[in-house]
């Protein structure tokens, strides 16, 4: 779970583009600069919020509209606030001159570097998603991020392969983002050589992968599972065999002029 600085205040979501504000927006990142003073001692917690609702004089009324389940919302909006701001950089990135695995390392190192001003907040945050009440918070956290960054990549996945991108980069994203908070070595270089580690394993996966299918009886063996995963659609993809668009995550077995 990470975030970067709360001070931007022209967006009208919290990890859309540039537009008109939105007035709850706004009072989500005033609320934010304030606490994060305070999250290294308190933690994202309620106590920490209340500081927060005080420092920024905003009406308690606004602040429960802004974050209604309190500090663990306003941990997540931390961390989407860091999603946004990754994917601006990412924008503005050379990324056609690097090769795929540069391309995700620069998106991970860059994620973290932005998390880098506000690190004790973001390990107070490790811990909160940590707890059983709060894990599928923090899994849908680093999810996100991955999205956000397969997104930027210009990922063409509609199938399975949509799912299984995110799914290994949220693993490398996880485990790295734990790493780094507890890496002390100078400019963070024991973590920097940790991500181009795990990448190296996901390449050695994928070339594995591509061998076996490349493989006669690799590739007949594989025929049923990839006709299975074949059906999958990522969110938004495709129609159900009734017409209806398919927009949760998993539904498969679309009509097959989808």
């Amino acid at each position: 779970m990470n975030e970067q600085n709360a001070e931007n205040t022209s967006a009208p979501s919290e990890n859309g583009d540039q537009g008109a504000e939105d007035p709850i927006l706004a009072v989500k990142r005033r609320l934010l600069a304030a606490a994060l003073p305070h999250v290294p001692f308190d933690g994202w917690s309620d106590s920490a919020l209340s500081q927060a609702v005080s420092d920024a004089e905003v009406d308690p009324y606004e602040a429960k509209l802004a974050f209604p389940r309190g500090g663990v919302d306003m941990a997540m909006f931390f961390h989407r606030e860091g999603d946004r701001e990754l994917k601006n950089r990412m924008a503005h990135a050379d990324l056609p001159s690097m090769r795929v695995r540069e391309r995700v390392a620069f998106a991970v190192r860059t994620r973290l570097e932005i998390a880098e001003e506000h690190r004790e907040a973001v390990r107070k945050g490790a811990a909160l998603f940590a707890l059983p009440l709060y894990a599928s918070d923090g899994a849908r956290a680093v999810w996100e991020t991955s999205d956000v960054i397969w997104t930027a990549l210009g990922d063409p996945s509609e199938d399975l392969n949509w799912y299984t991108k995110r799914m290994i980069l949220s693993g490398v994203y996880g485990s790295t983002s734990l790493y780094w908070l507890g890496d002390e070595t100078p400019n963070r270089e024991a973590t920097w050589a940790f991500l181009d580690r795990r990448i190296e394993g996901v390449m050695q996966f994928e070339k594995m992968k591509s061998a076996v299918n490349s493989n006669p009886l690799g590739r007949m063996m594989m025929m049923g599972p990839n006709w299975v995963a074949g059906k999958i659609r990522k969110p938004g993809s495709g129609h159900y065999s009734s017409g209806a668009p398919i927009d949760l995550p998993g539904g498969g077995f679309p009509n097959s002029g989808s």
